[in-house]
């Protein structure tokens, strides 16, 4: 296929002797006493994760696991931007018909996020008992391996046509999504730009408006009239956590991203905090080793665009710099979307835990499962819990069985 070329993760020699000598001269704010986590990534964390990424972490190592993933990257060109080379994980199925299945990453993730379903679902999937799906995980734009505009203006609108013309690209004229977080949103702009291609979407991240009566009107008697239960009662004290005491990050990086883009591209130790206190306050309690984490935030370091690139999508998300008409902001993609299918994976630690009558009010939502454990990477933290929920919304009997043409996952 035309420009799309093997990648293989290289990060050269001065750049990791540049990271150990910028970790060796650290230096590190004092700490109020028992402040725990109250006020961000404790102290003591941060200095063993820093000495650690210095004198014990190995790149290489690590480096040498990524590169087991089929790595590729191509051109695309997004209109009235320049070209960028992007990279992306490719593995097709040996099932003929398998589904193509489009893995978009969020913030703070990236494309590894999807090692751990990968197998499952392209070589676990056998076309007989379970259905098959051939994946493709991008690095976003700005993020990992993947380059970044230098022109402003670069939105959801953008995001997605990157998505879509990569999967044409490769062949998939029409194919599926799963995402949480930046991948949930994507999604839904997918699901409002381009439903020809993109025929249903499975997600990992409630985040939508409650039914209004001259919208919704049986949605939102439903609302007023059946109680909670009780992971919705959870979940409201969940979104209510994160909208007084986890969001301050949201505002910053969606209104100063160049301010903060400094510390996060001259500091490593920066990067790692910053990226580290939404591991562990996002996730349910899930058992980071220090390794993980290093590799996690290595790719952010070492990522093609830099560290500060990542995070203007929140500021070219929530401004319309260049006046563009209809453009898609948060409020456009919580509309109804017809003939695009949705499915929703609901975790118990998520950021956002919102009643089912909301996430309904968005499209035909044709799958639905909750969770008791689990937190916002869920590719990452309940991996077989993810790969049931797609298995079952796309397969025999499932609400998105099918809605590929041509392309069923199964071999009869």
């Amino acid at each position: 296929m035309a420009n799309i070329k093997p990648y293989t993760i290289a990060v050269d020699d001065r750049r990791l002797e540049d990271l150990k000598t910028r970790l060796s001269l650290a230096k590190f704010p004092d700490e109020l006493d028992e402040a725990g986590w109250d006020m961000g990534a404790p102290l003591a964390d941060v200095k063993r994760l820093v000495k650690y990424w210095q004198e014990s972490h190995n790149w290489r190592k690590a480096e040498e696991e990524l590169n087991i993933l089929p790595q590729f990257v191509a051109d695309i060109q997004c209109d009235g931007f320049e070209p960028l080379t992007i990279h992306f994980v490719h593995v097709r199925s040996q099932v003929q018909g398998a589904i193509p299945l489009l893995f978009i990453h969020g913030w703070p993730g990236h494309f590894e996020e999807v090692s751990k379903i990968l197998k499952p679902l392209t070589e676990g999937g056998d076309g007989v008992k379970y259905p098959a799906f051939d994946v493709v995980a991008p690095s976003l734009p700005n993020f990992g391996f993947s380059e970044g505009p230098k022109k402003r203006g670069f939105a959801m609108e953008q995001y997605a046509e990157t998505m879509n013309k990569l999967m044409l690209k490769l062949g998939y004229n029409e194919y599926v999504t799963q995402g949480g977080d930046w991948g949930r949103h994507i999604s839904r702009t997918l699901a409002h730009l381009y439903p020809k291609y993109c025929k249903a979407t499975h997600l990992n991240y409630d985040t939508s408006n409650p039914p209004e009566f001259l919208k919704n009107p049986l949605l939102a008697l439903e609302h007023a009239v059946k109680p909670y239960n009780s992971r919705e009662r959870h979940g409201a004290s969940r979104s209510k956590w994160f909208e007084q005491e986890g969001r301050g990050y949201n505002l910053e990086q969606s209104t100063k991203p160049q301010t903060l883009g400094y510390a996060l591209a001259d500091s490593p130790v920066a990067c790692l905090a910053w990226i580290y206190e939404k591991l562990h306050d996002w996730t349910d309690t899930y058992p980071w080793t220090d390794d993980e984490i290093c590799t996690w935030v290595s790719i952010y370091w070492f990522s093609t665009a830099g560290p500060a690139a990542s995070v203007r999508i929140y500021y070219e998300t929530t401004h319309n710099v260049d006046g563009r008409k209809g453009k898609i902001d948060t409020q456009k993609m919580r509309e109804w979307t017809p003939g695009v299918k949705l499915g929703f994976s609901h975790f118990p630690m998520d950021l956002q835990v919102l009643p089912s009558t909301w996430v309904r009010t968005q499209g035909n939502v044709v799958f639905e499962k909750e969770h008791d454990s689990g937190g916002h990477f869920a590719a990452w933290e309940r991996p077989d819990d993810l790969v049931a929920d797609v298995r079952e919304m796309f397969g025999k009997g499932g609400g998105a069985f099918g809605v590929v043409k041509g392309r069923t996952g199964y071999t009869s």
